[in-house]
């Protein structure tokens, strides 16, 4: 049984990431694995300030809920990263949560990572945002990132449902 976080990073709750989220949950449940949704717009995150105060302590000076989101994050067994794509990136909590993750990152290591985009346009343009996410787990030792779903062509809210994409992100739930 592996512990798996995942990460909505929408804003929107019951929107199409989100709702990817939820079919890779079901199917990671299904499989026996313990499942936990955070939504991180939900949480209290400042910016980074690149002060680096946390060189040497491992603790960020800002006192919010990071701390609590790297504990969860490093005993995580798999990371699901979900995002909305605009403007052809990852939605800006997301971003920041990554950027935070400065004070204890290398100790978010061993993780399969999964990554969740959806957008009004195609593939081109979540791959360009998943090419961040890419970035942070380059970062982390031993990352290993088994599967990117891809939530294309999906604008109103619910537009996800029935598509290629619910089955995608419930079948890696299912195989985690």
């Amino acid at each position: 049984m592996k512990k798996v976080l995942v990460l909505a990073g929408s804003p929107r709750k019951g929107g199409n990431s989100d709702l990817l989220c939820d079919a890779l949950i079901r199917g990671a449940r299904e499989s026996g694995n313990n499942a936990e949704k955070i939504y991180v717009q939900d949480l209290k995150i400042g910016s980074c300030r690149a002060c680096y105060g946390c060189r040497g302590t491992g603790r960020c000076v800002q006192k919010d809920d990071m701390d609590t989101l790297l504990e969860k994050m490093i005993a995580a067994d798999v990371i699901v990263l979900a995002t909305p794509v605009y403007f052809y990136s990852m939605d800006g909590q997301m971003k920041t949560m990554i950027d935070r993750t400065l004070p204890r990152y290398t100790e978010i290591k061993n993780k399969e990572f999964i990554f969740i985009a959806t957008a009004a346009a195609g593939a081109r343009a979540m791959k360009r945002t998943t090419d961040g996410l890419y970035g942070f787990t380059d970062c982390l030792p031993g990352a290993k990132v088994r599967h990117v779903i891809y939530g294309p062509g999906v604008y109103q809210k619910g537009e996800v449902t029935g598509t290629k994409a619910i089955k995608e992100a419930f079948r890696a739930g299912q195989s985690i």
